[in-house]
Protein backbone atom coordinates (compact mmCIF):
# COMPACT_ATOMS: atom_id res chain seq x y z
CA UNK A 1 0.00 0.00 0.00
CA UNK A 2 1.21 3.51 -0.80
CA UNK A 3 0.03 6.32 1.46
CA UNK A 4 -0.18 9.59 -0.43
CA UNK A 5 -0.69 13.22 0.54
CA UNK A 6 -4.32 13.93 1.33
CA UNK A 7 -5.12 10.32 2.18
CA UNK A 8 -6.66 9.54 5.54
CA UNK A 9 -3.85 8.09 7.65
CA UNK A 10 -4.62 4.37 8.06
CA UNK A 11 -5.82 3.66 11.58
CA UNK A 12 -4.34 0.83 13.60
CA UNK A 13 -4.07 -0.57 17.11
CA UNK A 14 -0.65 -1.84 18.14
CA UNK A 15 1.42 -2.34 21.29
CA UNK A 16 3.95 0.31 22.27
CA UNK A 17 6.32 1.21 25.08
CA UNK A 18 3.45 3.26 26.57
CA UNK A 19 0.76 0.60 26.17
CA UNK A 20 -1.60 -0.19 23.27
CA UNK A 21 -1.94 2.67 20.78
CA UNK A 22 -4.97 3.23 18.54
CA UNK A 23 -3.69 5.90 16.19
CA UNK A 24 -6.76 8.04 15.54
CA UNK A 25 -7.92 7.95 19.16
CA UNK A 26 -4.39 8.64 20.39
CA UNK A 27 -3.97 11.69 18.17
CA UNK A 28 -7.36 13.15 19.01
CA UNK A 29 -7.31 16.81 17.90
CA UNK A 30 -3.51 16.92 17.76
CA UNK A 31 -1.10 16.80 14.88
CA UNK A 32 1.00 13.66 14.63
CA UNK A 33 4.40 12.50 13.43
CA UNK A 34 4.84 8.79 12.78
CA UNK A 35 8.39 7.77 11.95
CA UNK A 36 9.86 4.31 11.42
CA UNK A 37 13.21 2.71 12.20
CA UNK A 38 14.84 -0.23 10.39
CA UNK A 39 15.49 -2.18 13.60
CA UNK A 40 16.21 -1.94 17.32
CA UNK A 41 19.80 -1.60 18.52
CA UNK A 42 20.93 0.14 15.35
CA UNK A 43 23.27 3.12 15.72
CA UNK A 44 21.56 5.75 13.57
CA UNK A 45 18.13 4.97 15.05
CA UNK A 46 19.51 5.31 18.56
CA UNK A 47 20.70 8.85 17.81
CA UNK A 48 17.39 9.75 16.15
CA UNK A 49 15.26 8.62 19.08
CA UNK A 50 17.49 10.57 21.43
CA UNK A 51 17.20 13.67 19.23
CA UNK A 52 13.38 13.47 19.21
CA UNK A 53 13.28 12.93 22.97
CA UNK A 54 15.32 16.12 23.45
CA UNK A 55 12.92 17.99 21.15
CA UNK A 56 9.76 16.73 22.87
CA UNK A 57 9.01 20.21 24.24
CA UNK A 58 9.16 21.69 20.74
CA UNK A 59 6.67 19.14 19.45
CA UNK A 60 4.43 19.67 22.50
CA UNK A 61 4.18 23.42 22.00
CA UNK A 62 3.10 22.82 18.41
CA UNK A 63 0.39 20.36 19.61
CA UNK A 64 2.17 17.46 17.89
CA UNK A 65 2.23 13.89 19.20
CA UNK A 66 5.23 11.84 18.08
CA UNK A 67 5.27 8.06 17.59
CA UNK A 68 8.28 5.96 16.65
CA UNK A 69 8.02 2.48 15.17
CA UNK A 70 10.24 -0.55 14.67
CA UNK A 71 9.41 -4.08 13.55
CA UNK A 72 11.02 -5.58 16.66
CA UNK A 73 8.94 -6.81 19.64
CA UNK A 74 8.05 -4.80 22.72
CA UNK A 75 10.53 -6.66 24.95
CA UNK A 76 13.34 -5.57 22.65
CA UNK A 77 12.06 -1.95 22.65
CA UNK A 78 12.15 -1.82 26.44
CA UNK A 79 15.79 -2.97 26.57
CA UNK A 80 16.73 -0.59 23.76
CA UNK A 81 15.10 2.31 25.65
CA UNK A 82 17.68 1.85 28.41
CA UNK A 83 20.48 2.08 25.84
CA UNK A 84 18.97 5.25 24.38
CA UNK A 85 18.88 6.89 27.81
CA UNK A 86 22.45 5.83 28.55
CA UNK A 87 24.02 6.86 25.24
CA UNK A 88 21.92 9.90 24.29
CA UNK A 89 21.46 11.46 27.72
CA UNK A 90 17.68 11.60 27.38
CA UNK A 91 15.10 8.93 28.14
CA UNK A 92 12.48 7.91 25.61
CA UNK A 93 9.47 10.14 26.33
CA UNK A 94 7.06 9.19 23.55
CA UNK A 95 5.62 5.85 22.39
CA UNK A 96 7.74 3.45 20.36
CA UNK A 97 5.40 1.09 18.50
CA UNK A 98 6.24 -2.61 18.41
CA UNK A 99 5.24 -3.66 14.90
CA UNK A 100 6.42 -7.27 15.13
CA UNK A 101 3.71 -8.54 12.76
CA UNK A 102 4.39 -5.62 10.33
CA UNK A 103 0.74 -4.52 10.37
CA UNK A 104 1.59 -0.82 10.46
CA UNK A 105 4.61 -1.18 8.18
CA UNK A 106 2.44 -2.80 5.51
CA UNK A 107 -0.40 -0.29 5.94
CA UNK A 108 1.98 2.62 5.41
CA UNK A 109 4.28 1.05 2.81
CA UNK A 110 7.30 1.33 5.09
CA UNK A 111 9.02 -1.76 3.71
CA UNK A 112 10.65 -1.26 0.32
CA UNK A 113 11.62 -4.73 -0.98
CA UNK A 114 14.30 -3.46 -3.33
CA UNK A 115 16.06 -1.83 -0.37
CA UNK A 116 15.40 -4.59 2.18
CA UNK A 117 12.50 -7.03 2.27
CA UNK A 118 12.23 -7.26 6.06
CA UNK A 119 13.32 -3.91 7.52
CA UNK A 120 11.42 -0.64 7.39
CA UNK A 121 13.04 2.32 5.64
CA UNK A 122 13.23 5.64 7.52
CA UNK A 123 9.71 6.87 6.78
CA UNK A 124 8.11 10.03 8.15
CA UNK A 125 4.41 10.82 8.03
CA UNK A 126 3.02 14.12 9.31
CA UNK A 127 -0.69 13.79 10.05
CA UNK A 128 -3.08 16.71 10.58
CA UNK A 129 -5.87 16.96 13.17
CA UNK A 130 -8.24 15.93 10.37
CA UNK A 131 -6.27 12.63 10.18
CA UNK A 132 -5.12 13.46 6.66
CA UNK A 133 -1.51 12.87 5.64
CA UNK A 134 0.18 16.24 5.14
CA UNK A 135 3.75 15.13 4.39
CA UNK A 136 5.66 11.96 3.59
CA UNK A 137 9.44 11.56 3.60
CA UNK A 138 11.53 8.48 2.92
CA UNK A 139 15.19 8.21 3.87
CA UNK A 140 17.54 5.28 3.26
CA UNK A 141 18.54 3.26 6.30
CA UNK A 142 22.03 4.80 6.24
CA UNK A 143 20.93 8.43 6.62
CA UNK A 144 19.66 9.95 9.86
CA UNK A 145 16.83 12.43 9.68
CA UNK A 146 17.00 16.16 10.36
CA UNK A 147 14.27 16.75 12.94
CA UNK A 148 14.77 20.51 12.86
CA UNK A 149 13.58 20.30 9.25
CA UNK A 150 10.54 18.31 10.34
CA UNK A 151 9.71 21.01 12.90
CA UNK A 152 10.16 23.65 10.16
CA UNK A 153 7.71 21.79 7.93
CA UNK A 154 5.20 21.54 10.77
CA UNK A 155 5.46 25.31 11.30
CA UNK A 156 4.77 25.83 7.61
CA UNK A 157 1.87 23.36 7.54
CA UNK A 158 0.22 24.92 10.58
CA UNK A 159 0.67 28.45 9.24
CA UNK A 160 -0.62 27.68 5.76
CA UNK A 161 -3.60 25.77 7.17
CA UNK A 162 -4.76 29.00 8.86
CA UNK A 163 -3.81 31.64 6.29
CA UNK A 164 -3.94 31.88 2.49
CA UNK A 165 -0.18 31.81 2.13
CA UNK A 166 2.59 29.43 1.10
CA UNK A 167 6.17 29.41 2.35
CA UNK A 168 9.14 29.94 0.00
CA UNK A 169 12.38 28.01 -0.27
CA UNK A 170 14.36 27.84 2.97
CA UNK A 171 11.58 29.62 4.88
CA UNK A 172 11.97 29.89 8.63
CA UNK A 173 9.50 31.02 11.30
CA UNK A 174 9.07 34.79 10.98
CA UNK A 175 10.21 35.09 7.35
CA UNK A 176 8.05 36.60 4.63
CA UNK A 177 5.49 34.34 2.98
CA UNK A 178 3.93 34.08 -0.48
CA UNK A 179 0.28 34.86 -1.17
CA UNK A 180 -1.35 31.87 -2.86
CA UNK A 181 -2.31 32.42 -6.54
CA UNK A 182 -6.03 31.81 -5.88
CA UNK A 183 -6.18 35.10 -3.91
CA UNK A 184 -6.73 38.16 -6.08
CA UNK A 185 -5.02 41.47 -5.35
CA UNK A 186 -8.32 42.91 -4.16
CA UNK A 187 -8.80 40.02 -1.77
CA UNK A 188 -5.19 40.31 -0.64
CA UNK A 189 -5.75 43.95 0.38
CA UNK A 190 -8.45 42.76 2.76
CA UNK A 191 -6.65 39.67 3.98
CA UNK A 192 -3.33 41.46 4.48
CA UNK A 193 -4.12 45.06 5.45
CA UNK A 194 -0.46 45.71 6.26
CA UNK A 195 0.27 45.51 2.55
CA UNK A 196 2.17 43.15 0.30
CA UNK A 197 4.83 43.30 -2.41
CA UNK A 198 4.04 42.28 -5.98
CA UNK A 199 7.30 40.97 -7.43
CA UNK A 200 5.45 39.43 -10.37
CA UNK A 201 1.69 39.03 -10.84
CA UNK A 202 2.11 35.41 -9.71
CA UNK A 203 4.69 36.14 -6.99
CA UNK A 204 3.49 38.34 -4.13
CA UNK A 205 5.21 38.42 -0.78
CA UNK A 206 3.78 39.42 2.58
CA UNK A 207 4.97 39.47 6.14
CA UNK A 208 4.16 36.29 8.01
CA UNK A 209 0.59 36.54 9.30
CA UNK A 210 0.48 36.71 13.08
CA UNK A 211 4.19 37.39 13.49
Amino acid sequence: MTVQLGDTAPDFTQDSTEGPISLHAYLGDSWGVLFSHPADFTPVCTTELGAVARLKGEFDKRNVKVLGLSVDPLESHNVWAADIKETQGCALNFPLIADKDRTVSDLYGMIHPNANDTLTVRSVFIIGPDKKVKLTLTYPASTGRNFQEILRVIDSLQLTAKHKVATPADWQQGDDCIIVPAVTNEQAKTLFPGGFTEVKPYLRTVKQPGS
